[in-house]
C-alpha cells in the first residue's frame, strides 16, 4: 500500500439492500444477515457517467464545458435467491405466504409500491482496509430467470437516484491507515 493509501483491489464482496427511509444508517445496521440480498457470483461493478455540454465558438478560441447530467448504476449477480429477492427487484412484486407455499405476483403498473432501496456492497480485505459502496435506487433494468444445467444467476441493475439535499448519487467509503502524531 501506498503512502497515500493507494491499494490493490482483488476480489468480490457482500451485497445488503434495505428499504431507504430517508437516511442512511450506520454500515453495522446494513451489515447484518437479515439485509444479505442473496450471494453474489460475477462480483460487483460500480459505472458512473457523467453527461458534459460543450458550448464553443465557430473559431475555435472560446469554450465552456459544464456537466449537465449524471448516472449511476450498481450491477451484481446474485446467485442465491427466492420469491422475497424478487420483492426487492421488482416495483409491482407482490409476496404471499400460506401454506407452505411462497407465491410471486409479478406486473401491473397500478401495483407499483414505489419504494427505494439502499443498496450496499461490501468488499472486505483484512490487509489493506475495506471498501464499501453505497447507493439509494432501484432496479431498473428488469430480470431474467435462466433455468439450465448452471445456476440461475439473476442480474440486478439499481439505478442510482440523489439521496440527500446535496444530490449525492454514491457514497464510496475506505478504510484508511491511521497516521499517527508523534
Amino acid at each position: 500500500m501506498s503512502t497515500d493509501g493507494e491499494k490493490i483491489v482483488l476480489g468480490s464482496g457482500s451485497l445488503f439492500c434495505m428499504e431507504f427511509t430517508g437516511t442512511i444508517p450506520e454500515d453495522a445496521v446494513i451489515e447484518v444477515t437479515d439485509n444479505q440480498l442473496g450471494y453474489i457470483q460475477g462480483g460487483a461493478s460500480l459505472e458512473y457517467k457523467p453527461t458534459f455540454y460543450e458550448a464553443k465558438d465557430d473559431m475555435g478560441k472560446v469554450t465552456k464545458v459544464i456537466i449537465t447530467e449524471e448516472e449511476a448504476t450498481l450491477k451484481s449477480g446474485i446467485m442465491t435467491w427466492c420469491g422475497n429477492t424478487l420483492k426487492k427487484l421488482c416495483s409491482t412484486a407482490r409476496v404471499t405466504e400460506t401454506g407452505g407455499k411462497r407465491t410471486v405476483k409479478i406486473g401491473g403498473i397500478g401495483n407499483d409500491n414505489g419504494k427505494k432501496y439502499i443498496i450496499h456492497f461490501l468488499h472486505e480485505d483484512p490487509a489493506d482496509g475495506n471498501i464499501r459502496v453505497t447507493i439509494v435506487g432501484q432496479n431498473q433494468k428488469g430480470f431474467t430467470l435462466t433455468f439450465s444445467k448452471k445456476e440461475t444467476v439473476i442480474d440486478a441493475e439499481f439505478k442510482a437516484l440523489p439521496h440527500d439535499t446535496e444530490g449525492t448519487l454514491i457514497k464510496y467509503t475506505e478504510d484508511i491507515p491511521e497516521v499517527s502524531e508523534g
